[in-house]
């Protein structure tokens, strides 16, 4: 009978010590990220007056990468910190700085605390572009396919990223598929005026790695109708001509290609100010 009451002293105590060590886990996670976190969220009105107060009147008043714009969302998400959209403006101006490991601590708490499925597509699309994590990238635009489809985050098709992530991955089989696809859903549900010229040039780089270089050279024109002078489509057209020992040709369209690329005719998205793209020219470089 002791031994019984013994065995369950033991187990209470084993139980109490755990709770224990997970609460300190947390508070260290929570000092970490330098905010008091609150367990009881608000309503909707209240998380809308806490934005309002510390990020439209607030932060949006510091500079973007200041000290004060950081302060300013604490305080906001020491009021409530189940608020997905201070933890991604958190988040921004740290990737836009470089600061992958940071901002991505930040952006996973607003995916966890996410109500309308809005921030997890953002957060391949940065997994994809900034951090280029590019197997997490897919991981997570999968996700969001299984949600809402083949949808759209920053200008293109979540099919787009995972083809631009296996392009970066060496899998470019896979890439020219999806991008075919791409291409023909756009073509039948929009036109042919809705084709992006980055579906069709990342259509002509998965050829292109792949050695159809004639295949290739169909995608950078039909890229180039799309954009005229666009020298990323120019020099690889150039190459796959060299490859295929047009050389003369191949030559006169590098030159093109150096020539635009200097006026900045290059990869023209809101966010390759802050990250290049895959396989865009350094053309300031170029001699």
């Amino acid at each position: 009978m002791h031994l019984k009451i013994e065995s369950k002293m033991r187990l209470f105590i084993k139980i109490g010590v755990l709770i224990l060590m997970v609460s300190c886990k947390q508070s260290d996670e929570t000092k970490k990220l330098n905010i008091v976190e609150n367990d009881l969220p608000k309503t909707k009105e209240q998380q809308d007056s806490i934005i309002k107060e510390h990020l439209e009147n607030g932060a949006w008043k510091m500079g973007l990468y200041s000290r004060e714009w950081q302060n300013e969302i604490d305080k906001g998400l020491a009021k409530d910190s189940t608020i997905a959209y201070l933890w991604q403006q958190k988040a921004m101006p740290l990737f836009k700085q470089g600061k992958y490991e940071v901002g991505m601590m930040y952006l996973d708490k607003a995916v966890k605390f996410d109500k309308n499925n809005e921030w997890q597509e953002y957060r391949a699309f940065m997994k994809c572009i900034f951090s280029k994590t590019y197997k997490e990238a897919i991981i997570d635009f999968e996700a969001c396919k299984r949600k809402k489809g083949n949808s759209y985050v920053m200008d293109h098709s979540y099919n787009f990223y995972i083809a631009l992530s296996k392009i970066q991955l060496n899998e470019f089989s896979d890439a020219e598929k999806l991008l075919e696809e791409t291409i023909n859903q756009e073509l039948i549900k929009h036109g042919a005026e809705w084709i992006h010229y980055l579906d069709l040039f990342y259509l002509g780089i998965s050829r292109y790695e792949q050695g159809k270089y004639e295949e290739a050279i169909d995608a950078f024109d039909r890229t180039i109708q799309k954009y005229p002078g666009f020298a990323e489509a120019l020099y690889y057209k150039g190459s796959s001509l060299h490859k295929m020992e047009k050389k003369e040709e191949a030559k006169k369209i590098m030159d093109e290609a150096i020539k635009y690329g200097k006026q900045g005719n290059s990869i023209k998205e809101d966010n390759s100010i802050y990250e290049r793209y895959p396989y865009q020219i350094r053309w300031n470089l170029w001699d």
